[in-house]
C-alpha cells in the first residue's frame, strides 16, 4: 500500500503545491489580485473537480481489468478515456470563453475589481483545461495497472515549469495576474504531452469505441454527479464569503487551497486502496479487499492526527507566508483551527472513499456526499452572512460535512454490499 501511496502522494500534491505558491504569489500582488484568483481559480478547480470521475473512474475499471490479467483491456480503457477527457474539455473551454465575465460576477458578488481580476485569469487558465483532463484519463489506467512512479514523473515536470514560472511571469516579465495564468497552462502542456506519450507505446487501438465510452460515462454518471454537488457547495460557500468582505475572501482563499491541497496528500491512501481493491476484486478475492479496507482506515486517522498537529504547530509561520494584510492574517487565524480539527476526520472519510471507488460502489458515494452537503455544508453557508456567523459559520458546514460522510463510509464499509457493486465490471 505505502508503494503505491508514496508516488501518489507526489501526483496528488504537485498541483495544490503549485496553486499554495501561486496564491503566495498573487498575494504579494494585493488582495484585489488574491480575490481574482480566488474567484477565477475557484471556477476552474470546479469545473475539474466536477471531471475528475476521468481519473477516478478510470483506475476502477482498469484495476479490474488488470486484476482479472487483461492488461491490454486496462490500457484500451485510458485510450477511451483519454478521446472523453479532449471532448469534455474542449466543452469546458468553450463554456469559459464565452461565460468568463458572468460567471466571474456572479461569483464575486456583482462587477467590480475583484470580478475582473478573476475574469482576465480565467479566460487564460481554461486554455490548459483539455489539456488537464487529458492528464487526469492518463493517471487513471496508469494507476489501474500500478504503475505510479510514471505519472509522478509526468506531473513533476509540467508542475516544475510552472513553479519556474508562475513568480517570473508574475513579477519581473510584469504579466500580473495573468502571468499566473501562463504559467499553469504551460506546466500542463508539458504533463499532458507526456501521459499522451505513454499510451501512444502501448500496443493497443486508438480507435474510439461508443460501448467503451458510453460504459466509462456508467460509472462516471455518479461520481459526476457527486462532484457536481460538492463543487457546487464549495461555489456557494465562496459566494458567500466573497460577500461579507474583500479580507475574508482572501483568508477564505488561503484556508480553502490549503484543505484542497491536505485532501489530496490524504488521497494518497484512497488511489492506493482503490488500485488495490479493484485488483482484488478483479481477482475473486474479497477478503483482500477487506483487509485492504482496514489497513487504509488505520493510516488515514493516523496521518490525519499528525497533519492537524502540524498545521497548529506551524500557523504563525505559515500564514505570513500568504500575505501580510492584517484584516486578511486575522480572518485566516479563525479559519486555521477548523481546518487543522477537520483533519483526522478528513484522513478516514477520504481513504474510505477510496475502498469503495475501487469496488464500484460509487452509487452509494454519490448519495452520501449529496446528503452531506444538502443537509451540513450548504445550509450553514447560507446562514453565515444573515446571521453575522461569517467565516467561522462557513468552516462549520465544511466540518459537518465530513462529519457526515465520516457516519455515512463507516456503515457502508462494516457491511458486505460494497463487495459486490458491479460499477466497475468491465464492458
Amino acid at each position: 500500500m505505502l508503494a503505491l501511496a508514496a508516488p501518489a502522494l507526489v501526483v496528488l500534491a504537485a498541483e495544490p503545491l503549485y496553486l499554495l505558491v501561486d496564491t503566495a504569489v498573487v498575494g504579494n500582488l494585493g488582495t484585489v489580485a488574491l480575490g481574482g484568483l480566488a474567484v477565477g481559480g475557484g471556477l476552474l478547480a470546479w469545473a475539474a473537480a466536477l471531471l475528475n470521475f476521468l481519473a477516478y473512474g478510470t483506475t476502477a475499471r482498469a484495476a479490474r481489468r488488470a486484476g482479472a490479467g487483461d492488461r491490454a483491456g486496462a490500457v484500451a480503457e485510458g485510450v477511451q478515456a483519454t478521446w472523453l477527457a479532449l471532448a469534455l474539455g474542449l466543452a469546458v473551454l468553450l463554456l469559459f470563453q464565452l461565460l468568463a465575465g458572468p460567471l466571474t460576477r456572479l461569483l464575486a458578488g456583482g462587477d467590480g475589481p475583484v470580478a475582473a481580476a478573476g475574469e482576465s485569469w480565467l479566460r487564460v487558465a481554461s486554455l490548459g483545461a483539455p489539456l488537464l483532463l487529458v492528464s487526469l484519463a492518463g493517471n487513471g489506467w496508469l494507476r489501474g495497472v500500478q504503475e505510479l512512479r510514471r505519472p509522478m514523473r509526468y506531473v513533476l515536470v509540467g508542475s516544475s515549469a510552472s513553479l519556474v514560472l508562475c513568480p517570473l511571469l508574475v513579477h519581473p516579465v510584469g504579466l500580473g495576474l495573468v502571468g499566473s495564468a501562463v504559467a499553469n497552462v504551460a506546466g500542463q502542456a508539458l504533463t499532458a504531452a507526456l501521459f499522451v506519450r505513454a499510451v501512444l507505446r502501448e500496443d493497443v487501438s486508438w480507435r474510439p469505441r461508443l460501448a467503451a465510452l458510453r460504459a466509462q460515462l456508467v460509472i462516471g454518471r455518479d461520481l459526476l454527479l457527486r462532484a457536481a454537488v460538492l463543487q457546487v457547495a464549495f461555489l456557494i460557500a465562496t459566494g458567500v464569503v466573497a460577500r461579507a468582505g474583500t479580507a475574508e475572501l482572501g483568508a477564505h482563499q488561503i484556508a480553502v487551497q490549503l484543505f484542497f491541497f491536505l485532501a489530496l496528500v490524504l488521497d494518497a491512501y484512497a488511489i492506493a486502496a482503490q488500485t488495490l481493491v479493484g485488483q482484488a476484486l478483479g481477482a475473486a478475492r474479497p477478503d483482500a479487499a477487506r483487509d485492504t479496507a482496514r489497513r487504509v482506515t488505520l493510516w488515514g486517522l493516523g496521518t490525519g492526527v499528525v497533519v492537524a498537529g502540524v498545521l497548529l504547530a506551524l500557523r504563525p509561520l505559515v500564514l505570513p507566508l500568504f500575505t501580510d494584510d492584517p484584516a486578511v492574517l486575522a480572518q485566516a487565524a479563525v479559519a486555521w483551527w477548523f481546518l487543522a480539527g477537520v483533519q483526522p476526520l478528513a484522513g478516514v472519510v477520504f481513504a474510505l472513499d477510496g475502498v469503495l471507488m475501487g469496488a464500484g460502489d460509487v452509487g452509494y458515494l454519490r448519495t452520501v456526499t449529496i446528503g452531506a452537503a444538502l443537509v451540513g455544508f450548504v445550509p450553514l453557508s447560507l446562514a453565515a452572512v444573515p446571521l453575522g456567523w461569517g467565516l467561522a459559520g462557513v468552516w462549520t458546514g465544511l466540518t459537518l460535512f465530513i462529519a457526515l460522510r465520516l457516519v455515512g463510509v463507516l456503515v457502508r464499509v462494516a457491511g458486505d454490499r460494497w463487495l459486490h457493486a458491479p460499477g466497475t465490471v468491465a464492458a
